[in-house]
């Protein structure tokens, strides 16, 4: 069975967004999808068949202060508009296509950090609640957001464990994958300052997550490393931009260029891809 594996990013995922729109379109849905951040949230408007759905949130909202603004802070204790992002704009502005959602009888899982025991866990996408919890979670950058609470645990960002959750999709007998990066070849990822300082301020409360943050550069480099050996063996198809875009980009033209991007370059390996189904 072929995986659709989802990199997160912050918006830099409105790539996957455009490679998503193109499967769409060529009536391509994975059986199994499996992403973490705003990866795997883009990829439940992917299951919901809503094309463009992404790209009208980017387009209507991203200046919105209630969707990314410091005032939110106040509110939620996050730069991003929590009651706002997953509440308003898919219960109202743009209404998530539900119906169409619980119809995909595929396997969607959404991977989330425990902030207890510093380990990965992969939530079953189709259990979603009505406030998006485990969406919350999964997109829950230390600093920028604060720990989601979820069934008695306290999760962060999924991308801290296992930014490109390509082993779990092996490991529950995937043979196939097209992996979505939201990087351009040749990326490595550095030792951040700013996740040792994260590590600091949540040493005390979440001690498990001090050794996450200090080595994360390390295992996505790592992670990214096997994608390109699964490749080379046949295995995978990675397809990723050309250049790299802001996490936090502020010009709308270049996200819709950059979903552009990601819709040419999956129609461009579209005979491969569709390969992946035989």
């Amino acid at each position: 069975m072929p995986s659709l594996i989802l990199e997160g990013g912050t918006l830099r995922p409105i790539f996957s967004a455009g490679v998503m729109d193109a499967l769409l379109d060529q009536k391509l849905m994975f059986p199994y999808c499996i992403g973490v951040s705003a990866g795997i949230s883009n990829g439940f408007s992917y299951i919901s068949k809503q094309k463009r759905r992404n790209l009208d949130i980017m387009e209507q909202y991203r200046h919105d202060k209630r969707y990314i603004g410091y005032r939110n802070f106040l509110r939620s204790r996050s730069l991003f508009g929590l009651d706002f992002a997953f509440g308003e704009i898919p219960d109202k502005l743009i209404p998530f296509d539900m119906d169409a959602f619980r119809s995909y009888n595929g396997q969607l899982l959404v991977g989330v950090t425990n902030a207890h025991t510093g380990l990965p866990e992969y939530m079953n996408g189709m259990d979603v609640d009505k406030k998006w919890t485990m969406l919350r979670a999964t997109c829950a950058i230390p600093l920028f957001f604060p720990s989601i609470e979820l069934n008695g645990s306290k999760y962060y960002d999924g991308g801290l464990t296992d930014p490109i959750p390509i082993r779990k999709a092996i490991a529950d007998g995937n043979e196939k994958h097209l992996i979505i990066l939201t990087q351009p070849k040749g990326y490595v990822k550095q030792f951040s300052k700013q996740n040792a300082f994260i590590s600091k301020l949540l040493k005390k409360k979440f001690p498990q997550l001090e050794e996450v943050l200090l080595t994360r550069h390390e295992k996505y480099n790592e992670t990214v490393a096997f994608c390109e050996q699964l490749e080379k063996d046949g295995k995978a198809i990675i397809i990723r931009p050309e250049y790299s875009l802001n996490s936090f980009e502020k010009d709308i033209s270049k996200l819709r260029e950059t979903c552009q991007h990601g819709y040419d370059s999956a129609i461009d390996r579209m005979p491969d891809i569709r390969k992946l189904f035989n």
